[in-house]
C-alpha cells in the first residue's frame, strides 16, 4: 500500500492529548497541507488562526461549555487549536473549510500527531462574548467558523482495525 492510503485509513479522531510540544516546523506545514485543499472555483476565502496558548485554548473552551451548556466541555485540552474560518456569506465556506480540515488532519497524521474535529463552534460563532474573543484574535467579522482542529500527541494509541460502516457500490 502506498503511503498516501496507508496515512489515510490509519487516520483516527484522538479526545486525549499528551503535554507535549508540537513543533513549529511541522505545525507550520499542517497549516500549509490546509491552505493547499481543494476549494470551489478556487476561490481560497479562508483564514487559519492557530492557538498554540493553552490558556487561551482553555478560555475559548470555557466559554464554549458555558454558551453549549456543557459543564465537561473541554475540546479535549489540545496542545494547538487550528480554527479556519470563512466568509459568511460564501455559499460553499463551509465545504472549503472542511476540505482543508480533512488536508490539517492528515498532515498532522502524517507527522505522528493526533487530532479530531471540534464542530460545535458554527452553533456559538456569533454569540456576543465568542465573537469578541475571535475578533481578539483577528478572526474578521464577517468570518463564520465551522469547524476547528484540535492537534497534539495521542495520550494512548488508537484502535488499528477499525471496521468502516457505509456502502461502497461501484456501477459499471
Amino acid at each position: 500500500m502506498n503511503e498516501v492510503m496507508e496515512n489515510i485509513l490509519t487516520r483516527r479522531s484522538v479526545r486525549a492529548f499528551l503535554e507535549k510540544e508540537i513543533p513549529m516546523e511541522e505545525l507550520e506545514q499542517i497549516v500549509k497541507a490546509g491552505a493547499y485543499a481543494p476549494s470551489a472555483m478556487n476561490r481560497q476565502t479562508w483564514k487559519f488562526t492557530v492557538l498554540t496558548d493553552r490558556e487561551k485554548i482553555g478560555k475559548l473552551a470555557a466559554l464554549m461549555a458555558e454558551k453549549l451548556g456543557r459543564a465537561d466541555y473541554n475540546m479535549y485540552q489540545p496542545q494547538v487549536l487550528i480554527i479556519p474560518s470563512n466568509e459568511k456569506d460564501y455559499a460553499l465556506g463551509k465545504e472549503d473549510n472542511a476540505c482543508a480540515l480533512e488536508n490539517i488532519f492528515l498532515a498532522a497524521h502524517s507527522f505522528g500527531i493526533g487530532s479530531v474535529w471540534i464542530n460545535q463552534m458554527r452553533d456559538v460563532c456569533d454569540d456576543e462574548e465568542i465573537r469578541a474573543l475571535l475578533t481578539e484574535w483577528e478572526i474578521p467579522e464577517n468570518h463564520c467558523v465551522y469547524g476547528m482542529a484540535a492537534l497534539g500527541y495521542a495520550a494512548q494509541e488508537g484502535k488499528k482495525d477499525v471496521q468502516k460502516k457505509g456502502e461502497i457500490h461501484f456501477v459499471k
